[in-house]
C-alpha cells in the first residue's frame, strides 16, 4: 500500500525593514526641515558674524560673505541641493544617482561642522560668545536645524543581534557599541546607482571641463589660504563635502564619463593643471605646486611597484636621490667633483639611467625574496644610500657627494634661451622662477602618466597584476615572476630618477638629509608609501591626489608644532580604517575590501 502524503501550502510572510531616522521626526517634516535649514544657512553667510575685523577673515560685513563665512555657505548650498533633489525637481534628479538622502546627511555635517568650528574659534579669539553678532546666531541655529532634520531621514535599519544576557558587563557594552555603529553606517548607506541616459559627446566633454575646472578652483582655494582657522575650515568642508558628492553617486557619475573620454579628462586636466600658476599674484605658492608636483610624479613611480607589482618597497626616496645626485654631478655645479656641465636634456637622462642601473643591481639580487623580507632589504638599501653619500666627503671616503654639505649652486636651467631662474611675462601674466619649473615639472608628470598608463595596459602590466595577485598561481601560468618584477622595479626607479633631476634644478641643493625613510617634511619612503596607499593603489589619479594632500597638509598645519605628526597620524589611520582602499579607489581593490556589495555586470578597462 502505498501511503501518499500531502504538505500544505505555508504562506510565506515577508517583513519589511523599519525605516526610520536617527531622530524621531516624521519624514516629510525631516526633509522640509533639512531643506530649509541649508537655505537659511546660505542666507546666514550674508550676515555679519562678529563686531570686530580682529577675527581672521573680517566676519563684519552684511550682504558679502568672506574667509569661513564662504565655506559654510558651500555647505548650505549643497544641503539645500540635495534636499531639492530628493523632492525630485526637474534638473537636480542626475545630482543623485544614488539617492540623496545619505548626501543630504554628510553636506549638513559640513556646514554643521565649519560653522560651529568658527564659533568656537570666534569664541576663543576674541574672548567669549558675546563677541558674536546675530548673524553668527542664525548661522549656528540654522546649520544645527539643518543637521537635525537630516539626521531624523528615514532609512533601512539592519537587523540587530541582541546581547547574550550571560556575558560581562563589558561584553554587552561592546555588543551595544557594536549595533549602534552598525545603525550609524547603516544611516549613511547608499542605494545602487542608477544608469542615466546617455548625453551628446560634446555635453559629456562639457562636464568633464566643468569638473576640472572646479578642482582648480578648489586646489587654488586651499594652497591659497592666508591662516590655520581657514584652512582647518577648508578640511572639514571638502571632506564632508566631497564624502556628499561621493554618496550621491556623483563621483562615479563622472567618473564614467572620463572613462569614456580618457584622452580628453587627461588633456583637460593638464591643461587645469598648467592654468595653476597664472591664478597667483606671486611666486610663493608655485613653490607648493612644484614640489607637490615632484612627491606626487615620484608616487606615482612607485605606485608601479607597490600598486600594481605588489612589491613592498620601503627605501623608494633612495631612487629619487640617486636621480638628484646624478644629475646635480653633471650640471656645472661648482661643488661637483667633476667638471661637467651637460645640457639639461642630457642631465636628466643621466639621472633617470643611473637610478635604473641602482634599481636593476638592487632589485636582481633580492627581488626573490616576498613580502616582509623584501620590505626589509629595501629599507636597508634607502639607509645604506644615505649613509653612503654622507660618508663620500674626501675623508670618511673618497670625495664624490661633498658629504653632509651636499651638491650646491646647481646653475638654473637654460632651454632654448629660456632662463628658468628669471622673471618672464606670458599674456601679462607674470611668471616667475618656481612657476617656470612648475611647468617643466608638469611635463615631467606628463610622462610619467603616459608610461604608467601604457605600462599597465599592457602585456607586462596584467602580468604584474598576476603577480600581485597571487605569484604562485602567476608562476604556474608560466609568467617570469622574476623578470616582471625587475622591470617593474627597474621601471619605477626610472621614473623617480627623471623627477629627483628636475628636483635637484629646484631645490639649489641636495643633501643626504633630504632623502630619509621618515622625516616631518616629504619627499621621504614612508610619506610616499602612504601617498599611494591614501590616494589609491593601481590607479593614476589616486597617488597624485594623495602625493598633493600628504604634502600640502603638512605644510599648512606647521602650525601645530610638536603635534603636527601626532594629529597627521590619526587622521591617516581614521582614513585607513574608514576607506581603506583609498580615495580614489581601483574598482578591483575596492570589491575586496567591500565583498558584500554587489559587483558590476560587466568590469570594464576603467573600472578595473
Amino acid at each position: 500500500m502505498t501511503t501518499q502524503t500531502t504538505t500544505a501550502d505555508t504562506p510565506h510572510t515577508t517583513t519589511t525593514a523599519e525605516r526610520t531616522g536617527l531622530i524621531a521626526l516624521p519624514p516629510h517634516i525631516a526633509r522640509a526641515t533639512a531643506t530649509a535649514g541649508g537655505a537659511l544657512t546660505v542666507v546666514s553667510a550674508f550676515l555679519a558674524w562678529t563686531w570686530t575685523p580682529a577675527f581672521p577673515g573680517d566676519l563684519t560685513y552684511y550682504g558679502y560673505p568672506g574667509g569661513l563665512q564662504w565655506l559654510v555657505l558651500i555647505g548650505g548650498a549643497l544641503t539645500a541641493l540635495f534636499g531639492l533633489a530628493s523632492y525630485g525637481i526637474k534638473g537636480t534628479r542626475w545630482l543623485v544617482p544614488a539617492g540623496a538622502d545619505s548626501a543630504i546627511k554628510l553636506s549638513a555635517l559640513a556646514a554643521f561642522a565649519t560653522g560651529w568650528y568658527t564659533i568656537i574659534a570666534i569664541s576663543a579669539q576674541l574672548g567669549g560668545l558675546i563677541n558674536l553678532e546675530p548673524g553668527g546666531w542664525v548661522m549656528g541655529l540654522a546649520t544645527l536645524v539643518s543637521l537635525v532634520g537630516a539626521l531624523a531621514l528615514p532609512f533601512e535599519r539592519p537587523h540587530l543581534l541582541p546581547a547574550d544576557p550571560e556575558d560581562t558587563g563589558w561584553d554587552q557594552f561592546k555588543h551595544r557599541a557594536g549595533n549602534q555603529w552598525t545603525t550609524v553606517k547603516a544611516a549613511f548607506a547608499t542605494g545602487p546607482i542608477t544608469q542615466a541616459r546617455k548625453l551628446p559627446g560634446y555635453v559629456e566633454i562639457l562636464i568633464i571641463t566643468a569638473v576640472l575646472a572646479l578642482g582648480l578652483t578648489v586646489f587654488t582655494y586651499g594652497i591659497g589660504t592666508e591662516y590655520d582657522e581657514l584652512f582647518l575650515g577648508f578640511l572639514m568642508t571638502a571632506g564632508f563635502g566631497f564624502a556628499a558628492l561621493a554618496k550621491a553617486g556623483l563621483i562615479a557619475r563622472v567618473s564614467v564619463l572620463t572613462a569614456r573620454h580618457r584622452n580628453v579628462a587627461m588633456i583637460g586636466a593638464f591643461v587645469a593643471a598648467a592654468a595653476f600658476p597664472f591664478t597667483q599674484s606671486d611666486d610663493q605658492y608655485a613653490t607648493i605646486g612644484v614640489n607637490i608636483l615632484i612627491f606626487a610624479t615620484v608616487a606615482l613611480g612607485l605606485n608601479i611597484v607597490v600598486g600594481l607589482a605588489g612589491l613592498l618597497d620601503l627605501g623608494y626616496v633612495a631612487f629619487l636621490g640617486v636621480g638628484a645626485y646624478a644629475a646635480a654631478m653633471v650640471s656645472g655645479s661648482p661643488s661637483s667633483p667633476y667638471d661637467v656641465h651637460l645640457p639639461f636634456w642630457a642631465a636628466i637622462l643621466v639621472g633617470a639611467s643611473v637610478s635604473m642601473i641602482f634599481g636593476v643591481l638592487i632589485g636582481a639580487p633580492t627581488l626573490r625574496l616576498r613580502g616582509d623580507y623584501l620590505a626589509i632589504v629595501t629599507l636597508g638599501f634607502g639607509e645604506i644610500f644615505r649613509i653612503t653619500v654622507l660618508n663620500l666627503d674626501g675623508t670618511s671616503g673618497p670625495d664624490v657627494t661633498n658629504g653632509s654639505n651636499g651638491i650646491s649652486s646647481i646653475p638654473n636651467l637654460n632651454m632654448f634661451g629660456f632662463d628658468f631662474g628669471a622673471v618672464h611675462t606670458i599674456g601679462g601674466f607674470t611668471i616667475g622662477r618656481f612657476a617656470n619649473y612648475f611647468f617643466l615639472m608638469l611635463l615631467v608628470t606628463l610622462i610619467v602618466v603616459v608610461v604608467f598608463r601604457r605600462s599597465s595596459e599592457s602585456r607586462i602590466g596584467r602580468a604584474w597584476i598576476a603577480i600581485r595577485e597571487d605569484e604562485t598561481a602567476a608562476l604556474a601560468m608560466g609568467i617570469n615572476g622574476f623578470r616582471v618584477k625587475l622591470v617593474a622595479f627597474a621601471l619605477g626607479a626610472t621614473l623617480a630618477g627623471l623627477a629627483g633631476a628636475v628636483q635637484a634644478h629646484v631645490t639649489y641643493t641636495v643633501t643626504p638629509e633630504q632623502y630619509q625613510f621618515a622625516h616631518v617634511v616629504p619627499p621621504n619612503s614612508a610619506f610616499l608609501l602612504a601617498a599611494v596607499v591614501l590616494g589609491g593603489m593601481g590607479t593614476i589619479s589616486g597617488p597624485l591626489v594623495g602625493g598633493a594632500l600628504l604634502f600640502l597638509i603638512p605644510n599648512k598645519l606647521q602650525f601645530l608644532g610638536d603635534y603636527q605628526l601626532f594629529a597627521f597620524g590619526v587622521a591617516l589611520v581614521l582614513l585607513m580604517r574608514f576607506r581603506p582602499e583609498g580615495m580614489i579607489p581601483n574598482r578591483r581593490r575596492q570589491l575586496e575590501f567591500h565583498e558584500n556589495e554587489e559587483a558590476p555586470a560587466t568590469l570594464t578597462k576603467a573600472g578595473a
